[in-house]
């Protein structure tokens, strides 16, 4: 690479043809999902409801490699491939001599990553004759993702969005709206499992947890209605890895390869599309480590437990194997609402569990500190969510610049945080603390998680 190229762009023709399925080389797998009713192994029939069964056939494959249709090509290729940037003005300002790259996924039209997914599932769906989705929301990333996609193949689109986030946020709502989707603030009273939350507190601020129930059971009861998921499960993880791919033919072009790959995470889907397809490189010997960060307030990698449970508060959801705060846990109204989930992946639970990747914790004050930093020198506005893989990418740096050593660092920019104004406008003026959720508040939460017979 020049000494003063920023950019590194890949033309259409280059883009992934195929996604990377990393169960292929996973040596240790997730335990099997479970029936939440029987406690016996999912069966294509138990998702049926609610998934096509081309993704489900997609969450179970064995395959390396998985054609993208030529349907789902031509959507990608609005902003598909996505720029990979050198960070010289903020390597700069931090004076290390580390290299820190960043993949840009807020050129979407939705701003984020969210949209990698979002049209393949909208794609499927209406090829099985699906005409309404439904699902759930955080910061809004995912709706807004979700929205844009029923939008280009005609399905009509119904999302619940965690209540503090739709008060936080409402510019992230209006963009909803303006693809043609309904958004219903959660808990709600349009569903069996919002009533019972409102009964037993009217103020519910909301969790993901919550809004997965209420759009699962919408779904559920309606035969042209399936559900659709923007994170944790195998086949959403899958088609984010155009992440990555296309990260690796961009490092390859200026002769690069990370040190360490870093990424936020939630349920896990953005560190995934950025990490699994270097992670198959370690699997074939090569050195390369792999962060997942996420908040304190929300600490599910670095503090919850490693078993099975549900992935929704009223328990209708498949039950998986993950790190996991407890299925009751209501996490703290902080404004990185896309990180604020009870569960994480399984596949990304057992590649932390088993230290093939690492996690770390981060307060939201550092975040917010790294946010402003990177804005001001590379003049982008990061969404919270992102500044997490920020704020993991300088530590990284930093830890470079002590040690006196060249590394290279490639962090996921998961989308830009123009609809987030009020998030930094918190921070300035003061009133954003670090929030470390507590041990008792995590053990109560924990105490609900199903007995499951993990030989059934």
């Amino acid at each position: 690479m020049s000494d003063r190229q920023v950019k590194v762009v890949l033309s259409e023709k280059d883009m992934p043809r195929q996604w990377y399925n990393i169960m292929a080389d996973m040596s240790n797998l997730p335990k099997p999902g479970l029936n939440p009713v029987t406690k016996k192994p999912l069966t294509p029939d138990d998702l049926l409801p609610i998934f096509p069964m081309d993704l489900i056939l997609q969450e179970v494959s064995m395959d390396r490699w998985i054609d993208i249709p030529e349907e789902v090509l031509d959507i990608y290729r609005q902003w598909r491939p996505s720029p990979l940037y050198r960070a010289r003005r903020l390597e700069q300002a931090l004076g290390t001599p580390a290299r820190i790259y960043y993949k840009h996924e807020g050129v979407s039209p939705a701003g984020s990553h969210k949209p990698n997914t979002a049209i393949p599932q909208a794609y499927y769906n209406k090829k099985a004759g699906i005409k309404r989705l439904s699902t759930e929301t955080g910061a809004g990333q995912w709706g807004s993702a979700l929205s844009l996609a029923c939008s280009y193949f005609g399905l009509e689109c119904t999302v619940y969005m965690v209540k503090v986030s739709y008060h936080q946020k409402p510019y992230r709502r209006s963009l909803m709206q303006v693809w043609g989707a309904e958004v219903i603030p959660s808990p709600s009273d349009r569903t069996n499992a919002g009533r019972q939350v409102l009964a037993k507190d009217p103020d519910c601020l909301g969790s993901l947890g919550i809004a997965i129930s209420e759009a699962v059971e919408d779904a559920a009861n309606r035969k042209d209605t399936n559900y659709s998921l923007g994170s944790v499960l195998n086949h959403v993880l899958l088609h984010q890895t155009v992440i990555g791919l296309e990260a690796k033919k961009q490092l390859e072009l200026v002769g690069d390869y990370p040190d360490v790959v870093v990424g936020c995470c939630g349920g896990g889907s953005n560190f995934a599309g950025l990490a699994f397809p270097f992670l198959a490189d370690k699997f074939a010997g090569k050195e390369v480590r792999a962060v997942a960060v996420e908040p304190t307030a929300c600490p599910t990698l670095t503090r919850g437990h490693f078993a099975y449970d549900f992935g929704d508060s009223a328990q209708l959801t498949p039950i998986v194997s993950m790190f996991t705060l407890g299925h009751d846990f209501v996490p703290p109204g902080i404004h990185a609402g896309g990180l604020r989930y009870h569960g994480a992946s399984p596949l990304v639970s057992q590649l932390v569990h088993d230290g093939i990747a690492e996690a770390v914790a981060i307060g939201q004050r550092g975040v917010f500190e790294s946010a402003v930093l990177f804005a001001r020198t590379e003049g982008i506005l990061p969404a919270p969510e992102s500044a997490h893989a920020i704020k993991g990418a300088i530590d990284e740096a930093l830890k470079a610049k002590d040690a006196g050593e060249e590394r290279t660092i490639l962090f996921s920019l998961s989308g830009h945080g123009h609809f987030d104004l009020s998030a930094y406008d918190e921070f300035f003026a003061g009133r954003l603390t670090d929030i470390v959720y507590p041990q008792e508040m995590i053990d109560k939460a924990l105490a609900s998680l199903p007995v499951c017979d993990e030989e059934s």
